[in-house]
């Protein structure tokens, strides 16, 4: 049974999977928004919205912490320098998730995650 069970495993060890939350997480801050399958937008977005309340706070630790939970110091960099700044007066809610048609090969339902303006 599954009962309070809320992490979702793609089927992937824990290594892979966090890699690819890392991957998405680097992707949607360099990117702005992309595009990917519904669960894995929604996997995606508590994880990122606290990097972003982190990186609001931009001091030696906050950026070390980035740096350790993305893996990638230009990432983190832009996270503190360029996308927390615009959310200084927002207390949450950075990221929104758009549902589009499901995905032509498999039918997996896609979706468009994305930084609020």
């Amino acid at each position: 049974m599954r009962h309070h069970s809320n992490i979702r495993k793609f089927g992937r060890v824990k290594k892979v999977r966090d890699a690819l939350i890392r991957g998405l997480a680097v992707s949607l801050i360099r990117d702005g928004k992309i595009r990917t399958t519904e669960t894995k937008a929604r996997e995606l977005r508590p994880f990122i919205e606290k990097l972003v309340t982190r990186g609001k706070i931009d001091t030696v630790a906050s950026r070390r912490l980035l740096i350790s939970r993305l893996g990638r110091p230009e990432a983190a960099a832009a996270l503190t320098e360029k996308i927390s700044p615009q959310y200084k007066e927002r207390a949450g809610g950075y990221t929104r998730i758009v549902k589009l048609a499901p995905r032509k090969g498999d039918a997996s339902p896609m979706a468009i995650i994305e930084f609020v303006q």
